[in-house]
């Protein structure tokens, strides 16, 4: 044979084995001889148990399977892990190519992979979310907002009359950071108090608010250009921002501020279901209470939460809130 390899190079050369990839290419991708591939797989196969349940041994007892002592120096293949964990980071900052991180990993390595190998082995490591349509947002460019389209509740703590009352939602695209508060109305001056008090949360200002057409914000809807009421437009001017309604039919637009209210449903709505609030103060201190365990929860894929990302990526391009409030 013509190397030996440790449990985690087997346990590598089954999974792209599974995945379709052939010997030739499961050597390119690991850096190692398509000989010692090609031992290994016909060990496989002279094997009495399958691949998958091969995959699932741990480490010691697929060495016992397979007894070696490796003479393969994996220090190229944790030198390139490493400079992934850096890339991963960088993913959202604006202006950030693969390639500029890969002639920077050239740079660094004593035995760089060629860039064709960089790419392969980033796209199995972080794999790519399924769907065809998704959309990358400039950090610090937009705050979406919108009303949540089913209503919250708080008693009349003298009648016993029970109110509804909106939610108001605004989400950083870049980030997901978001910002849920209950509010009397949809009317104009509690929309902007609303955007005020998010502006607030987020500590900065974004370069526009896209509002999706709020009869509050919009005086006049259109597919290409919409009408925005004065009172808004005047506080997109004290704070240094334009308002951008999403455009007519036009989803895409709005997906992510609504996939944002359908998380409050499961995240704040749910669970304050069966308690009486007699103020909005009252209720909304306990959506700020649900909020920030919201934000703080750990996205699958990004391995990093709202609030980290907004912190380490987003916060920075936001413009500063002036001195006074609208």
């Amino acid at each position: 044979m013509a190397n030996t390899l440790d449990p985690m190079d087997l346990k590598q050369i089954i999974t792209l084995h599974l995945d379709g990839l052939s010997n030739r290419k499961i050597g390119t991708t690991l850096g190692i001889s398509r000989n010692t591939v090609n031992s290994y797989m016909r060990l496989f196969g002279a094997c009495d148990r399958p691949l998958k349940e091969l995959l699932a041994l741990d480490n010691g007892a697929l060495e016992a399977q397979f007894p070696s002592h490796t003479t393969i120096d994996n220090s190229r293949y944790e030198e390139l892990m490493q400079c992934f964990e850096g890339v991963n980071k960088a993913r959202n900052h604006p202006g950030f190519t693969f390639l500029y991180h890969y002639q920077q990993y050239v740079q660094q390595a004593k035995e760089p992979y060629g860039y064709t190998q960089f790419m392969e082995h980033y796209r199995r490591k972080y794999a790519k979310a399924k769907g065809s349509m998704k959309l990358e947002h400039e950090a610090g460019n937009e705050m979406f907002i919108d009303y949540a389209g089913k209503k919250l509740h708080i008693v009349d703590r003298d009648t016993g009359e029970v109110v509804p009352v909106e939610v108001f939602v605004a989400i950083l695209p870049n980030s997901h950071y978001t910002y849920v508060e209950a509010c009397r109305s949809q009317k104009r001056e509690d929309l902007i108090g609303c955007c005020t008090n998010a502006l607030n949360f987020y500590g900065g200002v974004p370069k526009a608010i896209v509002s999706d057409n709020l009869k509050s914000a919009v005086t006049r809807a259109s597919k290409y250009e919409a009408d925005i009421n004065r009172s808004f437009k005047d506080f997109a001017r004290h704070y240094n921002c334009a308002i951008n309604p999403a455009r007519g039919y036009s989803p895409q637009d709005k997906a992510l501020v609504e996939n944002a209210v359908h998380l409050a449903y499961q995240r704040i709505y749910y669970p304050i279901r069966e308690m009486v609030f007699f103020s909005l103060g009252d209720l909304n201190r306990e959506i700020k209470r649900l909020l920030v365990a919201y934000n703080d929860l750990l996205f699958k894929r990004k391995e990093a939460s709202r609030r980290e990302l907004f912190q380490s990526v987003e916060r920075e391009y936001l413009k500063p809130l002036p001195e006074s409030a609208y």
